[in-house]
């Protein structure tokens, strides 16, 4: 017999054998305690690709040989490995229940660590464990779950509206999101189009030492985003799907008055004036089931769909995990819509015991469609629409939308009201954007512990907005229809790379264990932006730039932004026998953005951990677990401060007259600062990790205080220099808080409860402004040294002058106060009333922060089913009802709020007291409409209850589906509040309905887009 012949006789024999040694493996599993039958168990033969689920009465079938191990595992219980034994096949396998996760790796920047030895403030979630809660953003899913990061939904537009802050950090002109690293690449974004089913993992890092390895773009905390990868020896495909309806509940709208009410609101305004009733306001009841609601005409019941596909093929080699999404949600207002094509490729590829590599794709395509639905009066539609007479008709008398209304002026009507359902049916607020985010990686390890890793990391985002408004709508108010069409188009390109290269050496001699970090990044982004502004159409079905007439050229926009960062750094995390643990990291960043003379920051920490529970005096205890003390000092930085602020800018479109002829020209517009750095954060942590009674119940206490010194801020200049305002660093802020978190098992056996929650106390004080400012004015807001940033500002109300005598004994606003009208705190003392000037009477009248956020979150199993409850809110914050000076005019032009019917009529009639008298007109009214006063701010406090969600776990079934769970879920179930101006205690917004108030001008509430409760119904199916 040949060579040839003789393996491949071997082969053959080999191959008969291994398949007669492989036998069919079976069993059952179940949970410790009630020895309950567990369903969608994983078990998996380690080391290949053989495995399977339980199915609905917890049995199992796998091919195993005798010798290899069994891996089995399933969520809130103890892995447990079997080895299959020769001439056994039936196994019963039981699970102890486990609360405790010391041994999880957890990411953190630049690497991992096990969550026992971590030493700095550092939260993790499973992106399992937000899987059941239908929403379309990933910062939706972590509200109420984080101790110490407050995310508000401040508008309920589709894909849009979260506004997270880690700690309270602020910054005058600075940014203040957190920086998201995905994959281990800063992006230049948010994560708002994210498809949050490609997510493992997320770890909040939340003190100096945890974060300073982001160096000058870590003062606000960083978020650390780990996607889904392929695991050795594990294939699947699973199909993800929810689908259900949005509709905004009545219960929390804003309560305006109805059309028989208004019109007994004119009438006693006119016979309370002494003047003839006008004919339609005579007979308020005739009005009776004919109210024109306008806020409700804008709203409908919406749909909201979701499909994601995970693929995970894994062979000894190569591990790849394909996520493919489509996520389409109409939103509660007409005429808005939110779609969103998402593709993830994971790939990492094991060449040798050496060499690997890796490789991750990511494009996303998103289109949003939204008309002008927030903004103050004239602005958004839905605050235009909210006052609109409720007697104005919505239709004609052929059922078509009226264009525009406007009653006789002897009514008390000055406006001309468009139709504003015209408005969001016509207008074109569209944005297509196309995202690529892409990394690869190669990792070599030439000796054991040595880790040689380089990465490049590429972000590309195309953005296309047009706005196109008709000649036959209108976002504002007062506007004749037909009015001149106008559009804009604004294009943006943007494109950011990474380039990273670290080396890790790992080592571990007798009990001493250290690991050493070195490392070398570059980055540098690139926006171009093109936006070109058209009015005057002849025809609004070709809306294109060259149907205008006219190119709107102070609207028109040409810009380039860059910036670049080189950075060096460098870590040493050491323990002795796990329980002494030592972290020394440092950062240095060169950032274009800084001034030429102060280029570089250097951002260094330390933190040190004690395992306490591994001490003799604590490791016999039964009833301390675990117990680690940890502290931290760090300093890091905040460089969005834009691009080019350190340089004299030139203006060259600056026109010139010599000898009767323009020619161009350019001049300075700034003046440079070579000087100019980044905000600097100092900051301390000390917390406490306690697990009790085996971990049942876990425990987690952070104190923290940090500065934030070197304010970036406009400083005012005298007009000797030829400018206004000069950039620096100035001032500093105080933060302070503590946080806690729980978790607890509450019961086992065969109802197995859980709880998680948190309690977070965020405070912040100014230390110092810029040299002789002691205070910085927002348009209702006040920040001022020794006080809140941000507080609201204006005249404090005391009620209303009840009498004649009442009106004589106090202080007024001479020539305008008058018997029922607003009484108004004399703050100076002087006996006039005063808004502005040497003799202003306006304090701080409210706070937007809250006392302290809070979260719960319930999880129960019985059997196969299982109920999830996410609650969360916060306590003590104040909004300031901006649309006040529109829906509680008391001069009667605009529909109002329906709690101005109980006003103040008479001394005999003083009403509520929330509201005064309409007699005087504009020169009596105007001072409680017009004057920032306390009767615009109201507590806020709320607690939402924001996800309820019934599952049941069906199993396998047959051959085809591993495992399959099917749930229905209502997301913003419910809020209380004692907050009556709109139906969003969460709301902040600016005039412009361009996003939301920002640091120094937060809380202000111009009833923008509701946030919709959400039904759906799901399945998760994994084959």
């Amino acid at each position: 017999m040949d060579s040839r012949r003789l393996i491949a006789f071997m082969a053959a024999m080999l191959l008969t054998f291994v398949s007669y040694a492989q036998d069919t493996v079976s069993g059952v599993v179940r949970s410790e305690g009630d020895n309950e039958t567990l369903p969608g168990v994983s078990v998996l033969v380690k080391g290949t690709t053989r495995g399977t689920v339980t199915d609905l009465d917890g049995r199992f079938q796998v091919q195993a040989a005798p010798g290899e191990v069994l891996s089995v595992s399933y969520i809130g219980y103890s892995t447990q490995e079997v080895t299959v034994q020769g001439g056994q096949t039936e196994y019963e396998i039981v699970l102890a229940s486990s609360m405790s996760d010391l041994t999880e790796v957890v990411v953190v920047g630049y690497g991992s660590q096990l969550k026992k030895e971590i030493t700095g403030a550092v939260q993790t979630i499973q992106g399992d464990d937000l899987m059941d809660i239908p929403a379309p953003q990933m910062a939706q899913k972590l509200q109420g779950q984080l101790a110490g990061v407050q995310i508000n939904q401040t508008t309920g537009k589709p894909g849009q509206g979260m506004n997270v802050r880690i700690r309270g950090q602020l910054s005058v002109s600075a940014g203040s999101e957190p920086l998201y690293v995905v994959d281990g690449f800063p992006i230049t974004g948010d994560i708002a189009t994210l498809n949050p089913d490609e997510i493992q993992d997320i770890t909040i890092l939340k003190d100096a030492a945890s974060t300073s390895l982001y160096g000058s773009r870590a003062a606000n905390g960083v978020v650390l985003i780990t996607t889904k990868r392929g695991k050795a020896g594990q294939s699947s495909v699973s199909l993800n799907v929810y689908t259900g309806l949005q509709n905004v509940p009545h219960y929390n709208r804003l309560e305006m008055m109805d059309a028989v009410e208004f019109a007994q609101f004119k009438k006693e305004y006119f016979e309370d004036a002494g003047r003839p009733v006008p004919e339609m306001f005579q007979n308020p009841s005739s009005y009776e089931g004919q109210t024109q609601d306008w806020y409700d005409a804008l709203l409908q019941t919406a749909p909201i769909t979701n499909y994601n596909l995970t693929i995970n093929s894994n062979t000894e080699k190569m591990r790849t995990s394909v996520v493919g999404g489509y996520f389409d949600q109409e939103g509660v207002v007409l005429n808005t819509d939110y779609e969103r094509f998402s593709l993830r490729l994971n790939t990492d590829y094991t060449a040798n015991d050496k060499l690997t590599l890796g490789f991750n794709l990511a494009p996303t395509y998103v289109r949003d469609n939204t008309p002008r639905t927030d903004g103050s009066r004239g602005t958004g539609i839905l605050f235009n629409a909210l006052h609109t007479w409720p007697n104005m008709p919505i239709y004609d008398e052929n059922g078509e939308l009226t264009y525009f209304n406007r009653f006789p002026s002897e009514t008390g009507n000055i406006f001309a009201y468009p139709n504003y359902v015209r408005s969001a049916l016509e207008i074109t607020n569209e944005t297509k954007q196309t995202n690529l985010l892409s990394n690869a990686y190669v990792s070599y390890q030439p000796i054991e512990g040595l880790e040689i890793k380089s990465t490049i990391n590429a972000e590309i985002r195309n953005s296309k907005y047009f706005y196109f408004n008709p000649s036959t709508a209108t976002p504002g108010m007062n506007v004749a229809i037909p009015t001149v069409a106008s559009s804009v188009r604004d294009n943006r390109e943007i494109f950011s790379w990474l380039n990273e290269n670290t080396v890790t050496y790992t080592k571990s001699i007798n009990d001493h264990n250290f690991q050493l970090l070195g490392g070398f990044t570059n980055q540098k982004f690139r926006l171009d932006r093109t936006q070109v502004a058209a009015n005057t159409y002849a025809d609004d079905r070709l809306p294109t730039v060259q149907g205008a007439i006219n190119i709107n050229r102070g609207s028109t926009i040409s810009d380039v932004q860059e910036w670049a960062l080189t950075s060096f750094l460098s870590r040493l995390t050491y323990n002795y026998q796990g329980k002494y643990l030592l972290t020394a990291a440092i950062r240095a960043d060169g950032s274009s953005r800084f001034g030429s003379e102060n280029r570089w920051g250097v951002f260094p920490s330390v933190s040190a951990g004690w395992v306490m529970s591994d001490e003799g005096f604590l490791n016999t205890s039964d009833k301390v677990s675990f117990m680690k003390l940890r502290g931290s000092y760090g300093v890091t930085g905040n460089n969005n401060i834009g691009n080019y602020t350190q340089y004299a800018l030139v203006n060259n479109t600056v026109n010139h007259v010599f000898d009767n002829t323009v020619v161009p020209g350019a001049a300075v517009t700034s003046l440079q600062n070579p000087f100019l750095g980044w905000e600097t954060t100092h900051q301390f942590d000390i917390g406490l990790d306690l697990g009790l009674l085996d971990d049942r119940i876990q425990f987690v206490y952070d104190f923290y205080t940090k500065n934030t010194t070197n304010l970036l801020y406009n400083v005012q200049i005298p007009q000797e220099a030829g400018f206004g305002s000069f950039t620096d660093n100035i001032g500093e802020i105080k933060f302070w808080g503590h946080e806690f978190a729980i978790t607890s098992r509450n019961t086992q056996g065969k109802l197995v409860w859980t709880t998680n929650a948190n309690i977070s106390f965020n405070r912040n004080k100014v230390l110092d402004l810029a040299e002789g400012i002691d205070r910085v004015y927002g348009t209702f807001h006040i920040t001022q040294v020794g006080q809140p940033f941000g507080q609201f500002y204006g005249l404090r109300k005391l009620g209303n002058y009840m009498n004649e005598e009442d009106l004589n004994s106090s202080p007024q606003v001479p020539g305008r106060s008058t018997v029922g009208s607003i009484k108004l705190e004399d703050v100076n003392g002087d006996g006039i009333i005063t808004i502005g000037g040497d003799n202003d009477d306006r304090t701080i009248i409210g706070n937007p922060f809250p006392d302290f956020t809070y979260g719960i979150t319930n999880n129960f199993r019985y059997g196969k089913w299982d109920l999830n409850i996410i609650g969360s809110g916060s306590y003590g914050n104040q909004l300031y009802m901006r649309h006040l000076y529109s829906t509680a005019n008391l001069d009667g032009v605009f529909n109002m709020v329906q709690k101005a019917t109980d006003r103040f009529r008479s001394p005999e009639n003083p009403g509520e007291g929330i509201f005064g008298t309409t007699v005087g007109g504009g020169n009596v009214t105007g001072i409680e409409r017009d004057w920032a006063n306390s009767n615009f701010v109201w507590d806020a406090s709320f607690f939402s209850i924001k996800n309820i969600t019934l599952g049941y776990n069906i199993g396998a079934i047959k051959n085809v589906i591993k495992a399959a769970r099917v749930y229905a879920s209502v997301q913003n179930v419910y809020i209380f509040t004692p907050y009556w101006g709109g139906p969003n205690p969460e709301v902040s917004q600016q005039d412009n309905g361009s996003g939301d108030g920002g640091n120094l001008s937060p809380g202000i509430d111009l009833t923008g887009y509701p946030v919709p409760r959400t039904f759906t119904v799901g399945a998760n199916i994994t084959f």
